[in-house]
């Protein structure tokens, strides 16, 4: 089949677990044998000259500023309906792209509508209707990695929804709750069918959106990372660790993801240092909305006075995969006590690499960690205390876990996550 999927979150520089998302399920789409069609919506040129497409399509300099964007997106919400047309990039190699490798989706067509995602959510807020993409070489079949006010008409639309936060936890993202609702609603009506990534995502989508349940599939998510990152020596993973982030191998608790509410990092830290664990933390993620707050209790020129945490709490902004993959390994145990998650990757990517999790009771985890990580009330502080000082104290425990882990991860393999594409793609043939 000939498969369009989108590069929404693909296109943001820092990358998202929903980025993640996409990026796999575009080389395993290719794995399936599928021809692969990535839609970006760059603010690029739509010129006839298709070296100057190219160009234009990785050259983050070129943005509208002030009131020529704002007039920009006006003439757009007012035709858009109309619909937006997408021109291929040639990808010939003429720009050197090597930068981007990390980022880039497995693709056969490359195609970008400039600045389709931003118009089309201007034009949703203005009509209340999805805007129609124009594709030449037509897909059999699209599948929009995220619920986008977006279709192209005379296709299967498939949507993955991979959670429903901002209406469970409305006080923890920034999106206008009136209008994500409107959509998902909007889309219920239209969409061909939807996509998931937990039982439990799922059963948000029946019990509180009230979508049949046969329009829903649940394909979870692979978890997998390149043999020479899992595999490099102990030896070079420790001198990375201990060079880079300056604390030992083994001898340090790690959480990694974005400083924002849901992630619950405020009552981590409290945690973590009530915890009294001569083990330091390390937390890797950018400040999101709201991260002041979560991170109050460690005190700078940011926060505020506090907590001085010396050097038991070390701070990296961001980590390169392969330094993140060095640093999950050589933890002695990853944190993941998020309030929700539609799936729980991070959780996922560390038992795979043999590092016990203590990780929420909540929402999907369970059932992705099983019985291979230590989980607790997200809520109850006492409880977080208790766990980090056990998994601390007890090597024969973390060794238990760090074995269980490799197992359960096992279940979410690259295999395993393309025989359930495979069932759910079969039915639009």
């Amino acid at each position: 089949m000939k498969i369009l999927i989108d590069g929404y979150n693909l296109g943001l520089e820092k990358g998202t677990g929903v980025a993640t998302y996409a990026r796999n399920l575009s080389y395993e789409l290719h794995n399936l044998g599928h021809s692969v069609s990535v839609l970006y919506g760059n603010h690029a040129s739509s010129a006839k000259d298709g070296l100057l497409r190219e160009v234009s399509f990785f050259d983050g300099a070129e943005e509208r500023r002030g009131i020529v964007d704002i007039l920009t997106q006006v003439q757009h919400a007012v035709r858009g309906p109309l619909g937006h047309s997408a021109a291929a990039v040639p990808m010939t190699g003429a720009v050197i792209s090597r930068t981007f490798e990390a980022r880039l989706p497995y693709f056969d067509r490359m195609l970008n509508a400039s600045d389709v995602f931003k118009r089309s959510q201007s034009a949703f807020k203005l009509w209340g209707g999805l805007s129609r993409v124009r594709v030449d070489d037509d897909p059999d079949l699209v599948h929009w990695t995220y619920p986008l006010p977006l279709t192209v008409a005379g296709r299967p639309n498939l949507y993955t929804v991979h959670d429903i936060v901002p209406l469970r936890l409305p006080y923890t993202t920034l999106d206008h709750k009136r209008r994500y609702l409107q959509l998902l609603r909007k889309l219920d009506r239209s969409a061909d069918h939807f996509v998931t990534v937990s039982e439990c995502s799922k059963r948000d989508m029946v019990e509180i959106l009230g979508i049949s349940p046969d329009r829903i599939t649940n394909t979870y998510q692979s978890v997998d990372i390149p043999a020479s990152l899992r595999e490099k020596s102990e030896a070079q993973v420790a001198r990375e660790v201990e060079g880079l982030a300056g604390v030992p191998y083994k001898g340090y608790f790690l959480f990694w993801g974005s400083i924002e509410p849901k992630k619950n990092i405020g009552r981590m830290i409290e945690a973590y240092l009530v915890s009294k664990v001569d083990a330091p933390l390390v937390i890797i993620g950018a400040q999101a909305w709201r991260s002041k707050g979560e991170l109050k209790l460690l005190g700078s020129a940011e926060t505020g006075p506090g907590v001085d945490a010396g050097k038991r709490i070390v701070r990296l902004p961001y980590a390169s995969f392969g330094l993140l993959v060095s640093l999950i390994r050589g933890a002695r145990a990853a944190l993941f006590p998020s309030l929700y998650e539609g799936f729980g990757l991070p959780a996922l990517e560390a038992m795979l690499l043999g590092t016990p999790v203590i990780c929420s009771n909540t929402s999907s985890l369970p059932e992705v960690a099983g019985d291979a990580a230590f989980m607790v009330d997200p809520y109850d502080t006492v409880a977080l205390t208790s766990a980090i000082r056990t998994v601390d104290a007890d090597e024969g425990l973390r060794d238990d876990l760090g074995r269980r882990g490799v197992a359960q991860a096992a279940q979410f393999s690259p295999a395993a996550y393309r025989e359930r594409l495979d069932g759910l793609y079969r039915r639009f043939r």
